[in-house]
């Protein structure tokens, strides 16, 4: 079965988990997604995926126009993603899964679910060694006082002679592919379709993300269910204490007609 589906990320909040913790969330629009091709590996993809199809564009290429009418949709869709699918043998489900086929997020996710969130972080441009690693400067005094954020030295003179790759340097920071795993679904809207997520989501407000179901949330406790109220249970107790009462009554009675009965034949032969 299908574990991810594609949203965009809207406004941070703060809410209540299970627990009864106030938490930050991010609000993820999840409209329903649409089947616009299915990969299998008997075909000539060689895998099991599916390709899916969200948001429109008031513009699109007529190869993704194209590509979209061949799956029976007259919309013209702005974002394609191809989601990995296990091969799970059930010749139903893959009825089900056809091109043109809308998936909602309540068929998907739970409050309670572990998901993994995929999305490009926002783009800072070109920064330098403190803010894009970290790097902690030089010191201010000793003849360095127009040092601070420098990145220093990069490597040494005769061996190796040059500068390793990968080094930490200043350069271009964000706008990068990042993944955020083990974050909690604490809210799911039916009516509006948005899934609320524990914690921040990458990207930025109106960017695609990819919400993949990983599991349950280890230590999951269910919010307790409705307790009738106190006018209720003493309705219900009520009754039980006078059904309670005519019980005894009711036994004490039979037991003294039966006596009766036994008692008349016996006068009868006296």
């Amino acid at each position: 079965m299908i574990s991810t589906l594609l949203g965009i990320k809207k406004n941070m909040t703060s809410t209540y988990d299970s627990r009864g913790r106030r938490v930050g969330a991010t609000v993820v629009e999840m409209q329903p997604n649409l089947v616009t091709q299915v990969k299998t590996a008997d075909g000539k993809d060689g895998y099991d995926a599916l390709q899916l199809g969200y948001g429109t564009k008031k513009s699109v290429r007529k190869p993704q126009v194209g590509h979209a009418k061949k799956a029976g949709l007259d919309s013209k869709i702005r974002w394609f993603k191809e989601v990995r699918q296990q091969a799970t043998g059930n010749s139903g489900q893959s009825e089900e899964l056809k091109p043109g086929t809308e998936i909602k997020p309540n068929q998907v996710f739970s409050i309670g679910d572990a998901v993994k969130v995929q999305g490009i972080s926002k783009g800072k441009g070109f920064q330098g060694g403190v803010r894009r690693h970290g790097f902690h400067g030089g010191p201010k005094t000793h003849g360095q006082s127009d040092r601070l954020r420098a990145p220093g030295a990069i490597g040494s003179g005769t061996t190796p002679g040059r500068v390793y790759k990968g080094k930490k340097m200043a350069g271009h920071m964000g706008a990068r592919g990042v993944s955020v795993k083990n974050l909690e679904v604490v809210g799911l809207d039916k009516e509006n379709n948005l899934l609320v997520v524990k914690g921040a989501v990458p990207g930025v407000v109106g960017g695609l993300v990819m919400v993949t179901k990983l599991g349950r949330i280890k230590g999951y406790t269910p919010p307790p269910e409705e307790k009738p109220s106190e006018e209720e249970e003493q309705g219900v107790s009520g009754e039980n204490k006078a059904e309670a009462a005519k019980a005894p009554v009711e036994q004490s009675e039979q037991v003294e007609q039966k006596e009766e009965v036994k008692e008349e034949p016996k006068d009868a032969e006296g």
